[in-house]
C-alpha cells in the first residue's frame, strides 16, 4: 500500500462535493449556523463532528452587541474541560469569535449532550508550546495552520467551574 501524504490524506477524508461546498465563504457561514443551531438544540447529539473532527458548540456574547453567538468549534478534550484553538485555518486575522471571547471570556460549552460554564482563559505561550503536541495529535492540520501564518495562533483552556 502506498504512502499518502497528509495533503491526500485530507482531501480523501471528505466527500468532493463537501469540500465543493466547505470551500464557498458564504455556504460554509450558513452551514456552520446550521450546524450551531441543530447542534445546539439537540445537546450535540447530532452534527456533532465537521470534516470527521468532534466539535462543541460555545455559546458567548458578542463583543460589540453583546447578543448571543452560539459558535461550532474544534476542540480538545484536556483535563476536565477542553482546549479551542482560534486558527481560522491559518489565515492571518484572527476568527471573529476571538474578539467574542477577549471581551466576555464566560461561555457556555455543548459537547456530547452536556453543557458546562466556564471562563476561556487564553493561555501563554509557554502553556501553548506544552499544549501544542496534543492539540496537533487530535487535529494536524494546525501545525500547517500555524506555519502558513506570522499569526500566533491563540489557544484557549476552557476548564467547567
Amino acid at each position: 500500500m502506498s504512502d499518502l501524504n497528509s495533503k491526500e490524506l485530507q482531501k480523501n477524508s471528505m466527500p468532493r462535493f463537501s469540500r465543493f461546498l466547505l470551500s464557498k465563504p458564504a455556504f460554509a457561514r450558513y452551514l456552520f449556523k446550521l450546524q450551531a443551531f441543530v447542534f445546539r438544540n439537540t445537546n450535540g447529539l447530532f452534527m456533532s463532528t465537521l470534516i470527521g473532527y468532534p466539535i462543541c458548540v460555545v455559546n458567548m456574547l458578542g463583543a460589540k452587541t453583546k447578543k448571543l453567538r452560539s459558535v461550532p468549534i474544534m476542540h480538545v478534550p484536556y483535563k476536565e474541560g477542553i482546549i479551542i484553538v482560534a486558527s481560522k485555518g491559518g489565515a492571518d486575522e484572527h476568527p471573529k469569535w476571538y474578539w467574542n471571547l477577549k471581551t466576555n471570556p464566560e461561555v457556555e460549552i455543548i459537547i456530547k449532550g452536556k453543557r458546562f460554564k466556564s471562563i476561556a482563559i487564553q493561555v501563554s505561550d509557554e502553556e501553548k508550546m506544552d499544549l501544542w503536541p496534543l492539540i496537533c495529535e487530535v487535529f494536524p492540520n494546525y501545525k500547517k495552520y500555524q506555519e502558513s501564518t506570522d499569526r500566533n495562533i491563540p489557544v484557549f483552556n476552557c476548564q467547567p467551574f
